[in-house]
This record gives structure tokens, C-alpha cells and sequence, in this order.
């Protein structure tokens, strides 16, 4: 699972699973550039990995604009020359509320950086990655791009989208060397997990009551996963699922 002499692209990662993951792929020995819209974070975290001796670079960016990923994808190869992994982790969580009380404009703005900002990113990395012949991408889609849970509508339909965008880019790339694949989480300790739960009025330890393990995930082992899947020694694995979740869907 090491990286070295590779570069690896973050979107999402001013907190929780993409902080983390940037920081895996700064340890695994990756050239990191990482992306997100809230500037100051990105910036602090940026200053924490290279005091970690972490190459790395930060670019504010918001995967929605087709024009700000482009430039991303640019900016990583004009910095290190190349683009050999990639992590598209950047989403929202949707309010939760019965379909029938879902905004439009709640659900068009879900889509836009879900499933708009999905492809976005796939289709300038997928380009660059074409020009040398190899790369790996790994999407942050969730338990609810397999099942479904109430009141979430629009996101388990944004994380179904991921699947299938995944899937079908590994099939047109497997022979170009370019694998595409899925982290699922459950419940994982993140800013994100606490506003849903907050919304469903849940805590953290009633989600973790659930899950055969006991506990809910950790940002850093969904890193891991990342790493494992970017790296040779998953070499022929691609337009897979890897769920992260404690056991819970096998209950």
C-alpha cells in the first residue's frame, strides 16, 4: 500500500474523511493536492500536513463548477507533472424529510455537488489519466448508494448515482488502465454524521447501538481503505463497493 513518487487529487477534504485520506496518502508517500470550498480550513490543514513533511497543496475549489474542477485537475498536473490517484469525496448530506416535503431547491443543490460534481471530477481525471496510460479513483458514495434509509430521499438517490457512474466508468476505462471504485461507509465520526443525526434526533451511541462492532467508524479508516484501493496491491480490482460499516448491512 505504498504511493510513493505518485500523486493523489482530494476533493472534500477540509474535514473528516477527506482530511483524513489526505493525510493517508501523505504517509502511504503521495504528492497530495486536495480541494475544498471553505478556504481557512483548507489552508490550517494544509499547513498541518506539511509540518508532517507532506507535499501538498491546497485549492479552493467547489466540484459543482465545471470550470474550478478543470482548473484542479490542471493545477495538480502543472505542480507535479502527473495524476495517478484520485479521491472524489466532496457531498452534502440532504434535509431530512419525507419526499413529499423535499425542496426543489434543496434537492437541485444535493445533485448539483453529489452527482453534477461526480462526474465533473471523473471526467477531467479520467482525461488526464488517459494520457498516461494508468490511474486509479476511488468515489465516496455510502451505505445509502446500496440501501435505503427514511427520510433521505435525495441523498440515497445522489449516492445510487455515484454507483452507477463508477461502474459504468470502469467498464469504459478497464482497458485503459484506469479502475474506478466505491468506499461505502456506515456511520463514521464526522461533522457530516452529527448534523443528520441531529436532524433524526439521534446521538452518535444510538447509531452505534445498531452496528454488530458496537461503535461507529473512524475518518482514518475510511482513509485506509482509500489507500488500499488506490494503490498495486489492489491492481485488479475495479467497479467495486467497498463497505466500510461494521457489519451493519450483514444484520
Amino acid at each position: 500500500m505504498k504511493l510513493e513518487n505518485k500523486v493523489a487529487l482530494i476533493t472534500g477534504a477540509t474535514s473528516g474523511i477527506g482530511k483524513a485520506t489526505a493525510k493517508a496518502f501523505g504517509v502511504a508517500g503521495a504528492k497530495v493536492v486536495f480541494s475544498g470550498r471553505r478556504e481557512p480550513e483548507g489552508k490550517a490543514t494544509e499547513a498541518q500536513l506539511r509540518d508532517a513533511d507532506i507535499d501538498c497543496l491546497f485549492v479552493r475549489s467547489d466540484v459543482s463548477n465545471e470550470v474550478e474542477i478543470k482548473a484542479l485537475v490542471q493545477t495538480t498536473v502543472d505542480k507535479y507533472g502527473r495524476l495517478d490517484c484520485a479521491f472524489n469525496n466532496a457531498g452534502i448530506e440532504s434535509i431530512v424529510n419525507p419526499l413529499h416535503e423535499q425542496s426543489i431547491e434543496d434537492f437541485d443543490k444535493l445533485m448539483a455537488i453529489n452527482v453534477r460534481g461526480m462526474f465533473l471530477c471523473l471526467k477531467y481525471e479520467i482525461q488526464q489519466m488517459l494520457t498516461q496510460g494508468a490511474g486509479a479513483i476511488v468515489n465516496t458514495s455510502s451505505l445509502g448508494g446500496l440501501i435505503a434509509f427514511p427520510r433521505t430521499s435525495p441523498y440515497i438517490a445522489s449516492k445510487h448515482a455515484v454507483m452507477g457512474l463508477t461502474r459504468a466508468a470502469a467498464l469504459d476505462y478497464a482497458k485503459q488502465g484506469i479502475r474506478v471504485n466505491t468506499v461505502n461507509p456506515g456511520g463514521t465520526a464526522t461533522e457530516m454524521l452529527d448534523r443528520s443525526l441531529s436532524q433524526m434526533g439521534f446521538t452518535a451511541d444510538n447509531l452505534a447501538s445498531t452496528v454488530p462492532m458496537g461503535r461507529i467508524g473512524q475518518a482514518e479508516e475510511i482513509a485506509q481503505a482509500v489507500v488500499f484501493l488506490c494503490s498495486d496491491a489492489a491492481s485488479y480490482i475495479t467497479g467495486q463497493a467497498l463497505v466500510i460499516d461494521g457489519g451493519f448491512t450483514v444484520t
